[in-house]
């Protein structure tokens, strides 16, 4: 096993934090679309991944609570295993993002971006907890608690996210992806993953497995790693971990016999008999080995083998150079057509600056020095790398239209510039590193540094890294090289190193063996210890390769890498027909499934949460054009009001975490505060979250290009409502728990119990409401990223105006209630009026404005949100209307001191005004017109208020019944309790239909403010209960409308905020919708429909009441217009077309065949036979159902269409042409 620095990690790896569990999703995979073994579906082995990972959260959660409970324990054995599971996870986590999600995103579109997403922000959540350990708080009792909660909110998030891949990418890649290229994507996975790491990964996977699960993955491992001896062992080695360390000792000792003593000779001789391998070729044998040790290389880098860290500076100076050379040849010649091979050539030199980066701040750096830093240089670099991969992505995505001129400078200055600044780097290390390395460390301790640095680099980089570092180096300073690997390298890695000489032979000669020529032995043979025949090849090790052809779908290693090709490099292959020290190759960076090394991973991780350092091999470029959050919203679309409303969603959640810590304090009054507050936001989140699912969606999911793309967010919000459930759950225990407190004696026994099931409770909660907050600050925020920019790219305003109209008309007036104040609570006064006036703009053609003043002015407080277009008119009838009329605005005070003269005046600068749209002009005109008499109007109940007020009785004050017999109260319309008291004549009603009865004008209910109860028959103030102290409270009905001072106490009524009327049914969202085009409220089986701008603000057709305010049934017709079901129904015995437009009124399919059926058999009357005999007579037609125009053969009744089939058509002209065969006659 190798020996890298335990726990060892990437330097942006960051730890996250989260909430305490809510009952973390099943982990077990039983469901259906996991049924298939691993051994079935190599893919799946990532389940024991999973499994491993939520027994160490699960361990680590209840240590952290036990670290909370118990003020003595210690923090280190808990900080020890933060920094392990942070390692385990992110390169797990970076090896998804380089491997699996690229290769089923090619497969699979808009599913593999919103996981790496989660990885961003799981990374960002580490980060945070591990602020939290690192701060002075350590001390302080509401540290542990806080931790506890991080902890517990961390198994929350990655349990939820683990789950999510189970249920949707696993089965994906199960359906997309064959076997052997299943096991290709495990194995690039391994490979992708550091060695270091890998040398803990395994050991510890096999520890959190059952020995079952063990013995399978050992079965599928075996499948999955090419079937290469030297491989298998490699991983194996890994995967035995302690086992192999006991051995170790002994393959040390071996292995020193091998390279230094007297029997050297001999293992040459042995492995050199009957067989024809490269390392005879070599020509250097025991003599010249051993008087290369005790000479030469005495002064070499086996005297101070920390000077190979020159080695490396020297490659990397001497790559940047060509680069920078390569620049200029471009900028000279003009020729981009090689500019991808270039742009290799800098990913490649990237991936190694990075892990050299990485290696120093880890291994190197802290050893000599613990305050030695050059973190600063590191990100400068990186920074620069970067800007240069943004150039070369201008200069390709320029095209042939622009000139390169300009490009090609910055291109040439920019690689001078990274040159100098590593050249400057390198010198600053050299100076201040090597010495005291050289003094402090003995050359064993040396060579342990500089194996452990190399094992930073995951295997599919060192297969690229060792040839071409070793080709750039001399033959005396390869072997050197080789020889100070082989002696750092304990026993139980005794494969791996021999992978690592195999692969750094690849850089030299065919004709030269290093490794034999460095450690007196071929490795392979070493390894082998017996010689292995094969047909191709005398090299023990050549056997491997036909082999590997034939089992995986990705081929043998082809070195990609633009490496600059000298006389002291030759290009490496794995071919058997290099004699060099032949090892088998990965066959991972060949590209069978499209994978690529760097570009599609980073093209996953276009959208970053933070500028913070590179991961692994996949985040160091943004191939992508980072979207800019801030851009995002700087242009004000429909859509973004969605968005609003997660502004609302985080202040909410922020005060149920940090208030969550004060429910140990067994206050009532904020205990009921705290759940009134959480369960207005888990309603009105359900709310949002529905919306959501059942409109946003399905509109996404309906363009083509963006199929899968809201999938994951669907799994959020049922994960989520989960979490809710729990979370309420929960408060329901603790309000039962703080009852019994109350009600328990002083004295009880069980109080102390109670009290301590009381605070372990809050204590849970407090975890729970961490854990909601991290969940859906992170849901919200991914949407924000993903989702919102694609409105813009698919969407044009008119189709986010219809999408913004859909939610709305699904929203009843309770939750409008609720959430408007809500949501503006947390907007600044900008927001709120652009969020009003993109609401206004989505249901002008409807009475939500009439319907918002009328409620905020009924509110206690309102605290209405001022909008651009301030204060809406109480006159106004429609919101389409144009309230920006600054001409005239005059209040009936004033139109009633006016004379006839200044009120023509006034109308005549109205009728002149050409910013008025037509209808408000009309409306105004005509109020103007008739404002004497409606002012004298409003004076009527005031008079007479007066003269009942004198004593008189009032008329109607007695009660009425709809069931006399039973005492029922109300009237033949309505079931209720209370009479009104009517604004325009005082006198007292059951309803408005028993006023209009007996009236000669009309009641406005709305305008109603008092009312009676028929119980104790006194007048009071309209509302739903009787205020009498004598009736109890007594309730006038079941349902009461505040605004359409509206009682019934029989059916389900519900207020439309649009329509601003009650209607009958559920609710919007339950069983009706408010259609923003039509104005009206429709089932929810139409929401497909025909829609006619204000359709139903029109009579019915047939009976001629106006359809909007009526109380019958109105029916919906396929043309879009609207009647009574009632007159539908009498109307269609004898029609079925409409009387409106003349389409039909339903599918008439089988009566328009009963129609073929009948003119098939008609016989022509004697009269019209002879003369349709002689004459062709032709009708010219115009079909109504589908509106072209055709012919049909002469009859007087019914003309069938040509295009759709229809008898709904009428004759527009009558041609008669002579029969053909009569003019020959």
């Amino acid at each position: 096993m190798a020996t890298p620095l335990t726990g060892l990690q990437h330097r942006d790896g960051g730890l996250a934090l989260m909430a305490g569990p809510v009952n973390p999703l099943d982990p077990s995979p039983s469901k259906s679309c996991l049924k298939n073994s691993a051994l079935k579906s190599p893919i799946l082995i990532f389940l024991f991944f999973h499994k491993a990972i939520r027994s160490e959260l699960d361990g680590l959660h209840r240590a952290a609570i036990a670290f909370a409970t118990n003020q003595q324990s210690d923090i280190n054995p808990l900080l020890e295993r933060y920094h392990f599971l942070r390692a385990i996870y992110k390169h797990h986590c970076n090896a998804e993002d380089e491997v699996i999600f690229p290769a089923l995103d090619i497969r699979v579109k808009n599913v593999a971006r919103t996981y790496s997403l989660e990885h961003e922000g799981e990374s960002l959540l580490f980060n945070q907890l591990f602020e939290l350990l690192n701060s002075d708080m350590q001390n302080e009792e509401s540290y542990r608690r806080e931790l506890a909660s991080c902890t517990g909110a961390l198994q929350t998030s990655i349990s939820q996210h683990m789950s999510k891949e189970e249920e949707q990418v696993f089965p994906l890649l199960i359906e997309k992806f064959s076997f052997e290229e299943q096991a290709s994507l495990v194995w690039q996975f391994l490979c992708s993953i550091p060695i270091n790491m890998m040398a803990e990964f395994l050991p510890w996977l096999s520890s959190s497995i059952s020995s079952d699960e063990h013995h399978d993955m050992r079965k599928c491992l075996c499948k999955i790693v090419p079937e290469e001896k030297l491989l298998q062992q490699v991983i194996f080695t890994w995967m035995d971990g302690e086992e192999m360390q006991n051995k170790s000792k002994i393959i040390d000792n071996q292995k020193a016999n091998c390279c230094l003593d007297s029997d050297t000779d001999i293992l040459i001789s042995n492995q050199s008999e009957e067989r024809h391998c490269a390392c005879e070729s070599s020509k250097i044998g025991k003599r010249k080995y051993l008087e290369l040790v005790n000479s030469d290389l005495a002064a070499s880098t086996l005297a101070h083998p920390i000077d190979e860290i020159l080695h490396w500076h020297n490659a990397i100076k001497r790559e940047l150079k060509d680069i920078a050379e390569a620049a200029r040849k471009i900028q000279l010649s003009g020729d981009f057509s090689d500019l991808s091979a270039f742009n290799e050539r800098l990913q490649f030199i990237a991936e190694v600056c990075i892990f050299h980066s990485i290696a120093e701040d880890k291994v190197i750096f802290p050893a000599v020095d613990a305050e030695l830093s050059f973190a600063q240089e590191h990100a400068e670099e990186e920074s620069q790398f970067d800007k240069l991969r943004c150039l070369i992505e201008s200069i390709q995505n320029t095209g042939a239209n622009s000139s390169y001129a300009e490009f090609y400078s910055k291109l040439c200055s920019q690689s001078d510039l990274i040159m100098a600044t590593v050249e400057k780097h390198f010198q600053n290390e050299e100076v201040q590193v090597l010495p005291p390395a050289r003094r402090h460390f003995s050359p064993k301790r040396q060579r342990e540094l500089l194996y452990q640095s190399l094992c930073v680099m995951p295997l599919k980089l060192i297969e690229c890294v060792l040839p071409w570092l070793v080709g750039s180096l001399t033959e005396e300073e390869a072997r050197s090289f080789l020889q100070n690997m082989h002696l750092a390298a304990p026993g139980s890695d005794t494969a791996l190193v021999t992978l690592f000489s195999g692969w750094a032979c690849k850089g030299r000669s065919k004709d030269v063996c290093l490794s034999s020529t460095a450690i007196g032995c071929c490795p392979a043979k070493l390894l082998s210890g017996t010689e292995v025949e094969s047909s191709q090849s005398g090299c023990s090790c050549a056997s491997s390769c036909p082999k590997e052809e034939k089992l995986s779908p990705v081929q043998s290693y082809e070195d990609t890498r633009p490496l600059k090709r000298g006389n002291s490099m030759s290009s490496p292959s794995t071919s058997c027909n290099n004699q060099s020290c032949c090892v088998p190759g990965l066959g991972v960076n060949t590209n069978n499934l499209g994978i690529g090394s760097l570009n599609a991973a980073k093209s996953l991780r276009s959208l970053s949460f933070s500028p913070s350092a590179p991961s692994l091999n996949s985040s160091l470029f943004n191939w992508e054009t980072d979207i800019s959050f801030n851009d995002i919203g700087s242009s004000t679309r429909p859509i973004d009001n969605i968005f609003k409303f997660h502004k609302a969603i985080r202040k909410d959640l922020e005060y149920l975490d940090v208030e969550s810590g004060k429910l140990k304090d067994c206050n009532e009054t904020f205990l009921r505060q705290f759940t009134g507050r959480f369960r207005l936001l888990w309603g009105l989140y359900r709310a949002h979250s529905n919306a959501e699912d059942e409109i946003v969606f399905p509109e996404l999911e309906s363009k083509e290009t963006l199929h899968n793309v809201s999938h994951s967010y669907t799994l959020d919000h049922k994960q989520e409502e989960e979490l809710f459930e729990d979370i309420s759950s929960a408060l329901t225990e603790l309000t039962h728990l703080h009852e019994s407190l109350n009600n328990s004696d002083d004295k009880s026994t069980d109080l102390g119990e109670i009290r301590k099931k009381y605070n372990e409770l809050a204590t849970k909660l407090q975890g729970m409401c961490k854990s909601i907050r991290v969940t859906l600050d992170q849901h919200v925020f991914r949407e924000e990223l993903e989702l919102w920019p694609l409105f813009d790219m698919h969407f044009s305003v008119e189709e986010q105006d219809k999408i913004v109209g859909r939610i709305i008309g699904t929203t009843g007036a309770e939750v409008l209630q609720s959430m408007l104040p809500w949501v503006t609570s947390a907007l600044t006064q900008e927001e709120q009026n652009k969020m009003m006036d993109t609401w206004k703009q989505a249901t002008k053609n409807t009475m939500f404005s009439e319907w918002l003043n009328e409620w905020w002015e009924s509110s206690p407080s309102p605290p209405l949100p001022t909008t651009s277009d301030s204060s809406i008119a109480q006159d106004s009838v429609h919101e389409g209307l144009d309230h920006s009329d600054n001409t005239f605005k005059p209040g009936w005070r004033d139109i009633f001191r006016m004379n006839q003269n200044e009120l023509e005046s006034e109308i005549r600068k109205v009728s002149r005004d050409s910013s008025l749209d037509p209808r408000r002009k009309a409306y105004l005109i005509q109020n103007l017109m008739t404002s004497r008499w409606i002012a004298a109007q409003q004076k009527l109940p005031q008079a007479r208020t007066g003269e009942t007020s004198n004593g008189e009785e009032l008329h109607g004050c007695s009660p009425s019944f709809r069931d006399p017999e039973k005492q029922m109260f109300g009237c033949e319309h309505y079931k209720r309790n209370c009479k009104l008291r009517a604004a325009c004549c005082g006198k007292l009603f059951a309803c408005r239909f028993c006023h209009d009865k007996v009236s000669d004008h009309s009641m406005d209910r709305k305008a109603t403010s008092e009312m009676m109860c028929m119980r104790c028959l006194k007048i009071q103030p309209v509302g739903p209960t009787c205020v009498t102290p004598s009736c109890g409270g007594f309730p006038m009905a079941k349902y009461y409308c505040s605004i359409c001072k509206f009682f019934d106490d029989e059916r389900t009524v519900y207020h439309c905020p649009f329509c601003n009327l009650c209607r009958l049914g559920k609710g919007l969202g339950v069983d009706f919708f408010h259609c923003m085009t039509c104005n009206c409220c429709l089932g929810m089986k139409l929401t497909d429909h025909k829609c006619r701008e204000k359709g139903l603000e029109t009579n019915c057709p047939i009976c001629c009441d106006f359809l909007f305010t009526s109380s019958a049934t109105v029916r919906a017709l396929p043309c879009g217009h609207f009647m009574h079901s009632a007159c539908f129904q009498a109307y269609t015995c004898s029609h079925y077309i409409c009387p409106i437009c003349s389409k039909s009124l339903g599918d008439m399919a089988v009566y328009f065949g009963m129609l073929d059926a009948l003119l098939a058999s008609e016989e022509l009357p004697e009269e019209y036979r002879d003369r349709c005999q002689l004459y062709l007579i032709m009708q010219d037609i115009l079909c109504n159902d589908c509106g072209k125009k055709g012919t049909a053969p002469f009859h007087w009744l019914y003309h069938k269409c040509g295009f759709c089939g229809s008898y709904n058509a009428r004759v527009i002209r009558v041609e008669s042409t002579i029969s053909n065969c009569e003019t020959l006659n």
